[in-house]
């Protein structure tokens, strides 16, 4: 990415004193937790998709943006972090070759971005066992400790419940633990990352019975300090594993008959999902916005609703906001040093913020945007400019079926009239999940479908191979996001967050974190049908464009989405949130 943009604003560097460090932790806790977490004993957080690119590791969507951002985040804040992930030696990659999205992968190499080897551990099969590399990259508080090996793959390969996925999860699990052990840390609390990351928990708790721990005390320990992130609705969507399976690549890295006996009884008529020992290994338990904790329906072995904690999502606002607009906010009081809204005036604040300014503001956004677009390519092939005097509309989202990307043109000719009009572009970005063959399907119409409208053919740009860099951009440059998923379905989001952030108008369904404030706090798409939702997503993109021409109802919007969703949308919020819950 450009340096630029990606790093740190110069006056607002990470908590470099104790005196900082410990005001924060005063700031969220009665507790001083310099006691509880330290160097040696770090905050550990096991994922199996990170999305950081500047640093090698390409992930799929907001689960691995979630995941480098917790770490941005540590870092800022000198939390002592570690976070645990594979390094994959492969990514995958797509272009556009007449209208067809044709995938490719590149291979990737540790070592040219800055990661250290450390040593090479072993997990077992049935029949054999893997030689893993051990490699770091320290950054501050925080560091990445990763696992490796030429045939790991890539993220997410092979099939949702293969062997091969099921070895990657047992790769960094058992042997994530492994590797924390060689550098020498005990973790104070670990933090799993959806249900793949489950084995780290069961390699802890395999070490403390084969280190003579009674069984029940150790499940107790575990359980005391493991918090299980859940990010999605229900449970049906989860990969099923079978027994034979575990025979082969689970079982043999347990040393504890009782574990492996413990783990034994979670199977169903020889199945297992994994998320029915997770909840029973994590005591604490998180959904990631206040409506998926409420609406989550994961259930224990027994049969019993799981009960989750509201921990919405944030991003790292220094990473996802741009840096003149960082600077604003700092210069006015409106976020203070930690990344926190302002006090006591912060509202006011908020409210003195102009049209003239965000309209400078996005102009310099633009730039940026355009920079990025420089060396993109669109579905055509072409290079994309967005006219500094152009409306540019986005979704940039990963692409799934309740995500609706395709719900803006289900009228094109209402979808072009409304673009004309207002000199207005739209540009699709997104990934679709290698092996979903229904959405890369309905993508490919959704292409044809602009191609045979000449005006939505110049104005609308899918642009192919989207990673941070573009998602970023966009955030930056466009004057507004489309947020469009079936409500009950989006379990919170990021990417309007980033949107919200760097001054854009926000137009979404009330869903997933949105939601956590009224409806009334951005420009809504509601309706009892999907046409009634397109009528009124149709609206709202007249109301946006309009607004960017009119000072009053700029500054009204502007004002709105800040005062409700500053807070909310902040890293360090999610950060002080997560911290006072484990401690």
């Amino acid at each position: 990415m450009d340096d630029q943009i990606i790093n740190l604003s110069p006056d607002f560097q990470p908590l470099e004193s104790v005196e900082d460090v410990e005001e924060f932790y005063q700031a969220i806790s009665r507790e001083k937790l310099t006691h509880k977490l330290s160097p040696d004993r770090p905050y550990c957080y096991w994922t199996i998709e990170t999305y950081d690119k500047a640093n090698g590791i390409r992930g799929g969507g907001g689960l691995g943006v979630l995941a480098a951002d917790m770490r941005r985040v540590a870092e800022q804040l000198q939390v002592p972090f570690v976070l645990v992930t594979p390094f994959y030696p492969w990514e995958s990659h797509q272009k556009m070759v007449n209208l067809e999205q044709i995938d490719y992968h590149t291979e990737i190499n540790y070592r040219d971005f800055g990661f250290s080897f450390v040593d090479k551990i072993r997990i077992k099969t049935a029949t054999t066992s893997v030689e893993l590399d051990v490699v770091e990259k320290k950054m501050g508080s925080s560091r990445f400790l990763c696992v490796t090996e030429p045939n790991f793959g890539e993220l997410y390969s092979g099939e949702s419940g293969s062997d091969h996925r099921l070895y990657q999860e047992v790769a960094l699990g058992f042997g994530g633990y492994q590797a924390l052990k060689i550098v020498g840390l005990r973790p104070a609390v670990i933090q799993l990352n959806e249900v793949a990351t489950f084995f780290a928990a069961v390699a802890r708790l395999d070490e403390l019975v084969s280190s003579g721990m009674d069984f029940y005390e150790a499940v107790v320990y575990t359980r005391k300090h493991t918090l299980y992130t859940n990010h999605t609705l229900v449970q049906a969507a989860e990969a099923t594993f079978h027994y034979s399976q575990f025979e082969q690549y689970v079982f043999p890295n347990i040393k504890s008959t009782a574990v492996k006996r413990w783990l034994s009884d979670k199977f169903t008529d020889g199945t297992i999902r994994l998320s029915t020992p997770t909840v029973e290994i994590a005591e604490l338990r998180s959904g990631v916005s206040k409506l998926h904790a409420r609406v989550a329906n994961y259930r224990d072995i027994n049969g019993t609703k799981i009960k989750f904690k509201s921990v919405t999502n944030g991003i790292h606002m220094r990473t996802w906001t741009l840096p003149e607009i960082m600077n604003y906010y700092y210069e006015h009081g409106i976020l203070d040093r930690f990344d926190l809204p302002a006090t006591p005036n912060f509202e006011e604040n908020v409210s003195k913020i102009t049209a003239d300014d965000i309209r400078e503001l996005k102009m310099t956004g633009r730039k940026r945007l355009n920079e990025i677009l420089a060396n993109r390519t669109d579905q055509y092939g072409n290079p994309v400019h967005i006219p500094e005097n152009a409306i540019l509309f986005d979704f940039k989202r990963r692409f799934v079926d309740y995500k609706r990307p395709w719900l803006p043109f289900s009228n094109p000719e209402r979808l072009a009239s409304i673009l004309e009009k207002h000199n207005a572009h739209y540009i699709l970005a997104g990934r679709v999940h290698m092996g979903d063959t229904t959405m890369f399907n309905k993508l490919m119409d959704l292409l044809h479908v602009i191609d045979r409208n000449p005006i939505l053919k110049e104005r609308v740009h899918y642009l192919p191979d989207y990673d941070e860099e573009l998602g970023l951009a966009l955030s930056l440059g466009a004057n507004s996001s489309i947020n469009t998923p079936i409500v009950g379905l989006e379990a919170c989001g990021t990417s309007w967050m980033k949107d919200i952030a760097n001054m854009g108008l926000l137009i979404s369904t009330h869903d997933g974190g949105v939601a956590d404030m009224p409806a009334d706090n951005y420009l809504t798409i509601s309706g009892k049908t999907e046409a009634e939702e397109c009528e009124e997503l149709y609206r709202q993109m007249e109301v946006a464009a309009d607004a960017w021409n009119n000072d009053f109802d700029l500054e009204y919007w502007i004002h709105k989405e800040l005062i409700a969703y500053l807070d909310i949308i902040s890293g360090t919020r999610m950060m002080r949130d997560y911290l006072n819950y484990l401690f």
